[in-house]
């Protein structure tokens, strides 16, 4: 079994005979510093399209800065994670499954392109701006999703062909960084059992010669490692997960701050506060008063 099935997310779609869907955009008013999704990854490739506002997105261990009018594209099997930016954050979220576009007979769409990009062979840039051919596909795409007038289908199957013909002409990645793609996820295969350890066992104290172990790793060995991956030390990655997941209790119980800092594995308030603001901008009490 592939070792980053513990950082998989199921991706079920609406409709099975037509794999693709599109999460409704957000309109109301964001929280800045908010996390927009926690790092997870999926096969089915991914379409973040900016509407307003602006966003960090990380794929792979590179972080990105979007804005409106600009468009992310997450490769299959890329981990990827999002936080906010701004207030008037606003963007559509596409999942795409590949196998869509598949063809039944061997022919020169299908040996090229399909089944290259569904194997991870041909990867794409993650950073879009300024193209409006694609910024216009995309409309189109989310269109008709959203209409699903008669012959919807037709029209997205044949602009999602025109979004990776697009794609492919201007946007693949080069030789060399398909090459640091593909070692950034042989790196990630090797630290999945710590990844999901940590998110698991967030609460508990975490030492690095016991997640060393997870990864099989000498403690030198696995930090440096964790830091080439992550670009964050292990634990700068253990407060980021701790802090994220203090962000719903804040705003959904009646817990105090002092609760929920012990609820997510701080022993010190005044540690867990610091932490707090130093990666969301605000303290946790600014942050249980602002409006979602």
């Amino acid at each position: 079994m592939n070792k980053l099935a513990s950082l998989r997310e199921p991706m079920p779609m609406p409709d099975p005979s037509f794999p693709i869907k599109i999460h409704p955009r957000h309109t109301g008013k964001m929280v800045v510093g908010a996390t927009l999704f926690p790092h997870h990854w999926h096969e089915h490739m991914e379409f973040l399209y900016f509407v307003s506002g602006n966003a960090t997105i990380e794929c792979g261990s590179v972080p990105y800065q979007y804005q409106a009018g600009e468009l992310c594209v997450v490769n299959s099997n890329e981990l990827h994670y999002g936080i906010t930016n701004s207030e008037d954050l606003s963007f559509y979220a596409m999942i795409v499954d590949i196998s869509l576009l598949h063809s039944y007979s061997t022919d020169a769409i299908e040996t090229k392109f399909i089944t290259p990009i569904s194997q991870n062979r041909i990867l794409f840039q993650n950073r879009i701006s300024d193209d409006e051919e694609i910024t216009r596909c995309m409309l189109t795409i989310i269109r008709e999703l959203e209409r699903k007038d008669l012959g919807y289908e037709l029209s997205i199957k044949s602009h999602l062909y025109l979004l990776l013909s697009l794609l492919v002409r201007n946007y693949m990645a080069t030789l060399t960084e398909q090459d640091e793609y593909r070692h950034r996820l042989k790196e990630l295969e090797r630290l999945a059992p710590v990844f999901a350890y940590i998110d698991e066992h967030y609460k508990a104290k975490l030492t690095v010669q016991q997640l060393a172990g997870h990864a099989g790793l000498s403690r030198f060995h696995f930090s440096r490692l964790f830091k080439q991956v992550t670009d964050k030390t292990l634990v700068e990655y253990i407060n980021l997960v701790r802090i994220n997941k203090s962000e719903s209790l804040l705003r959904s119980t009646r817990l105090t701050i002092s609760e929920i800092a012990m609820e997510t594995g701080f022993s010190d308030i005044y540690y867990f506060s610091r932490t707090f603001k130093k990666l969301k901008k605000l303290s946790p009490s600014e942050w249980r008063h602002t409006d979602s």
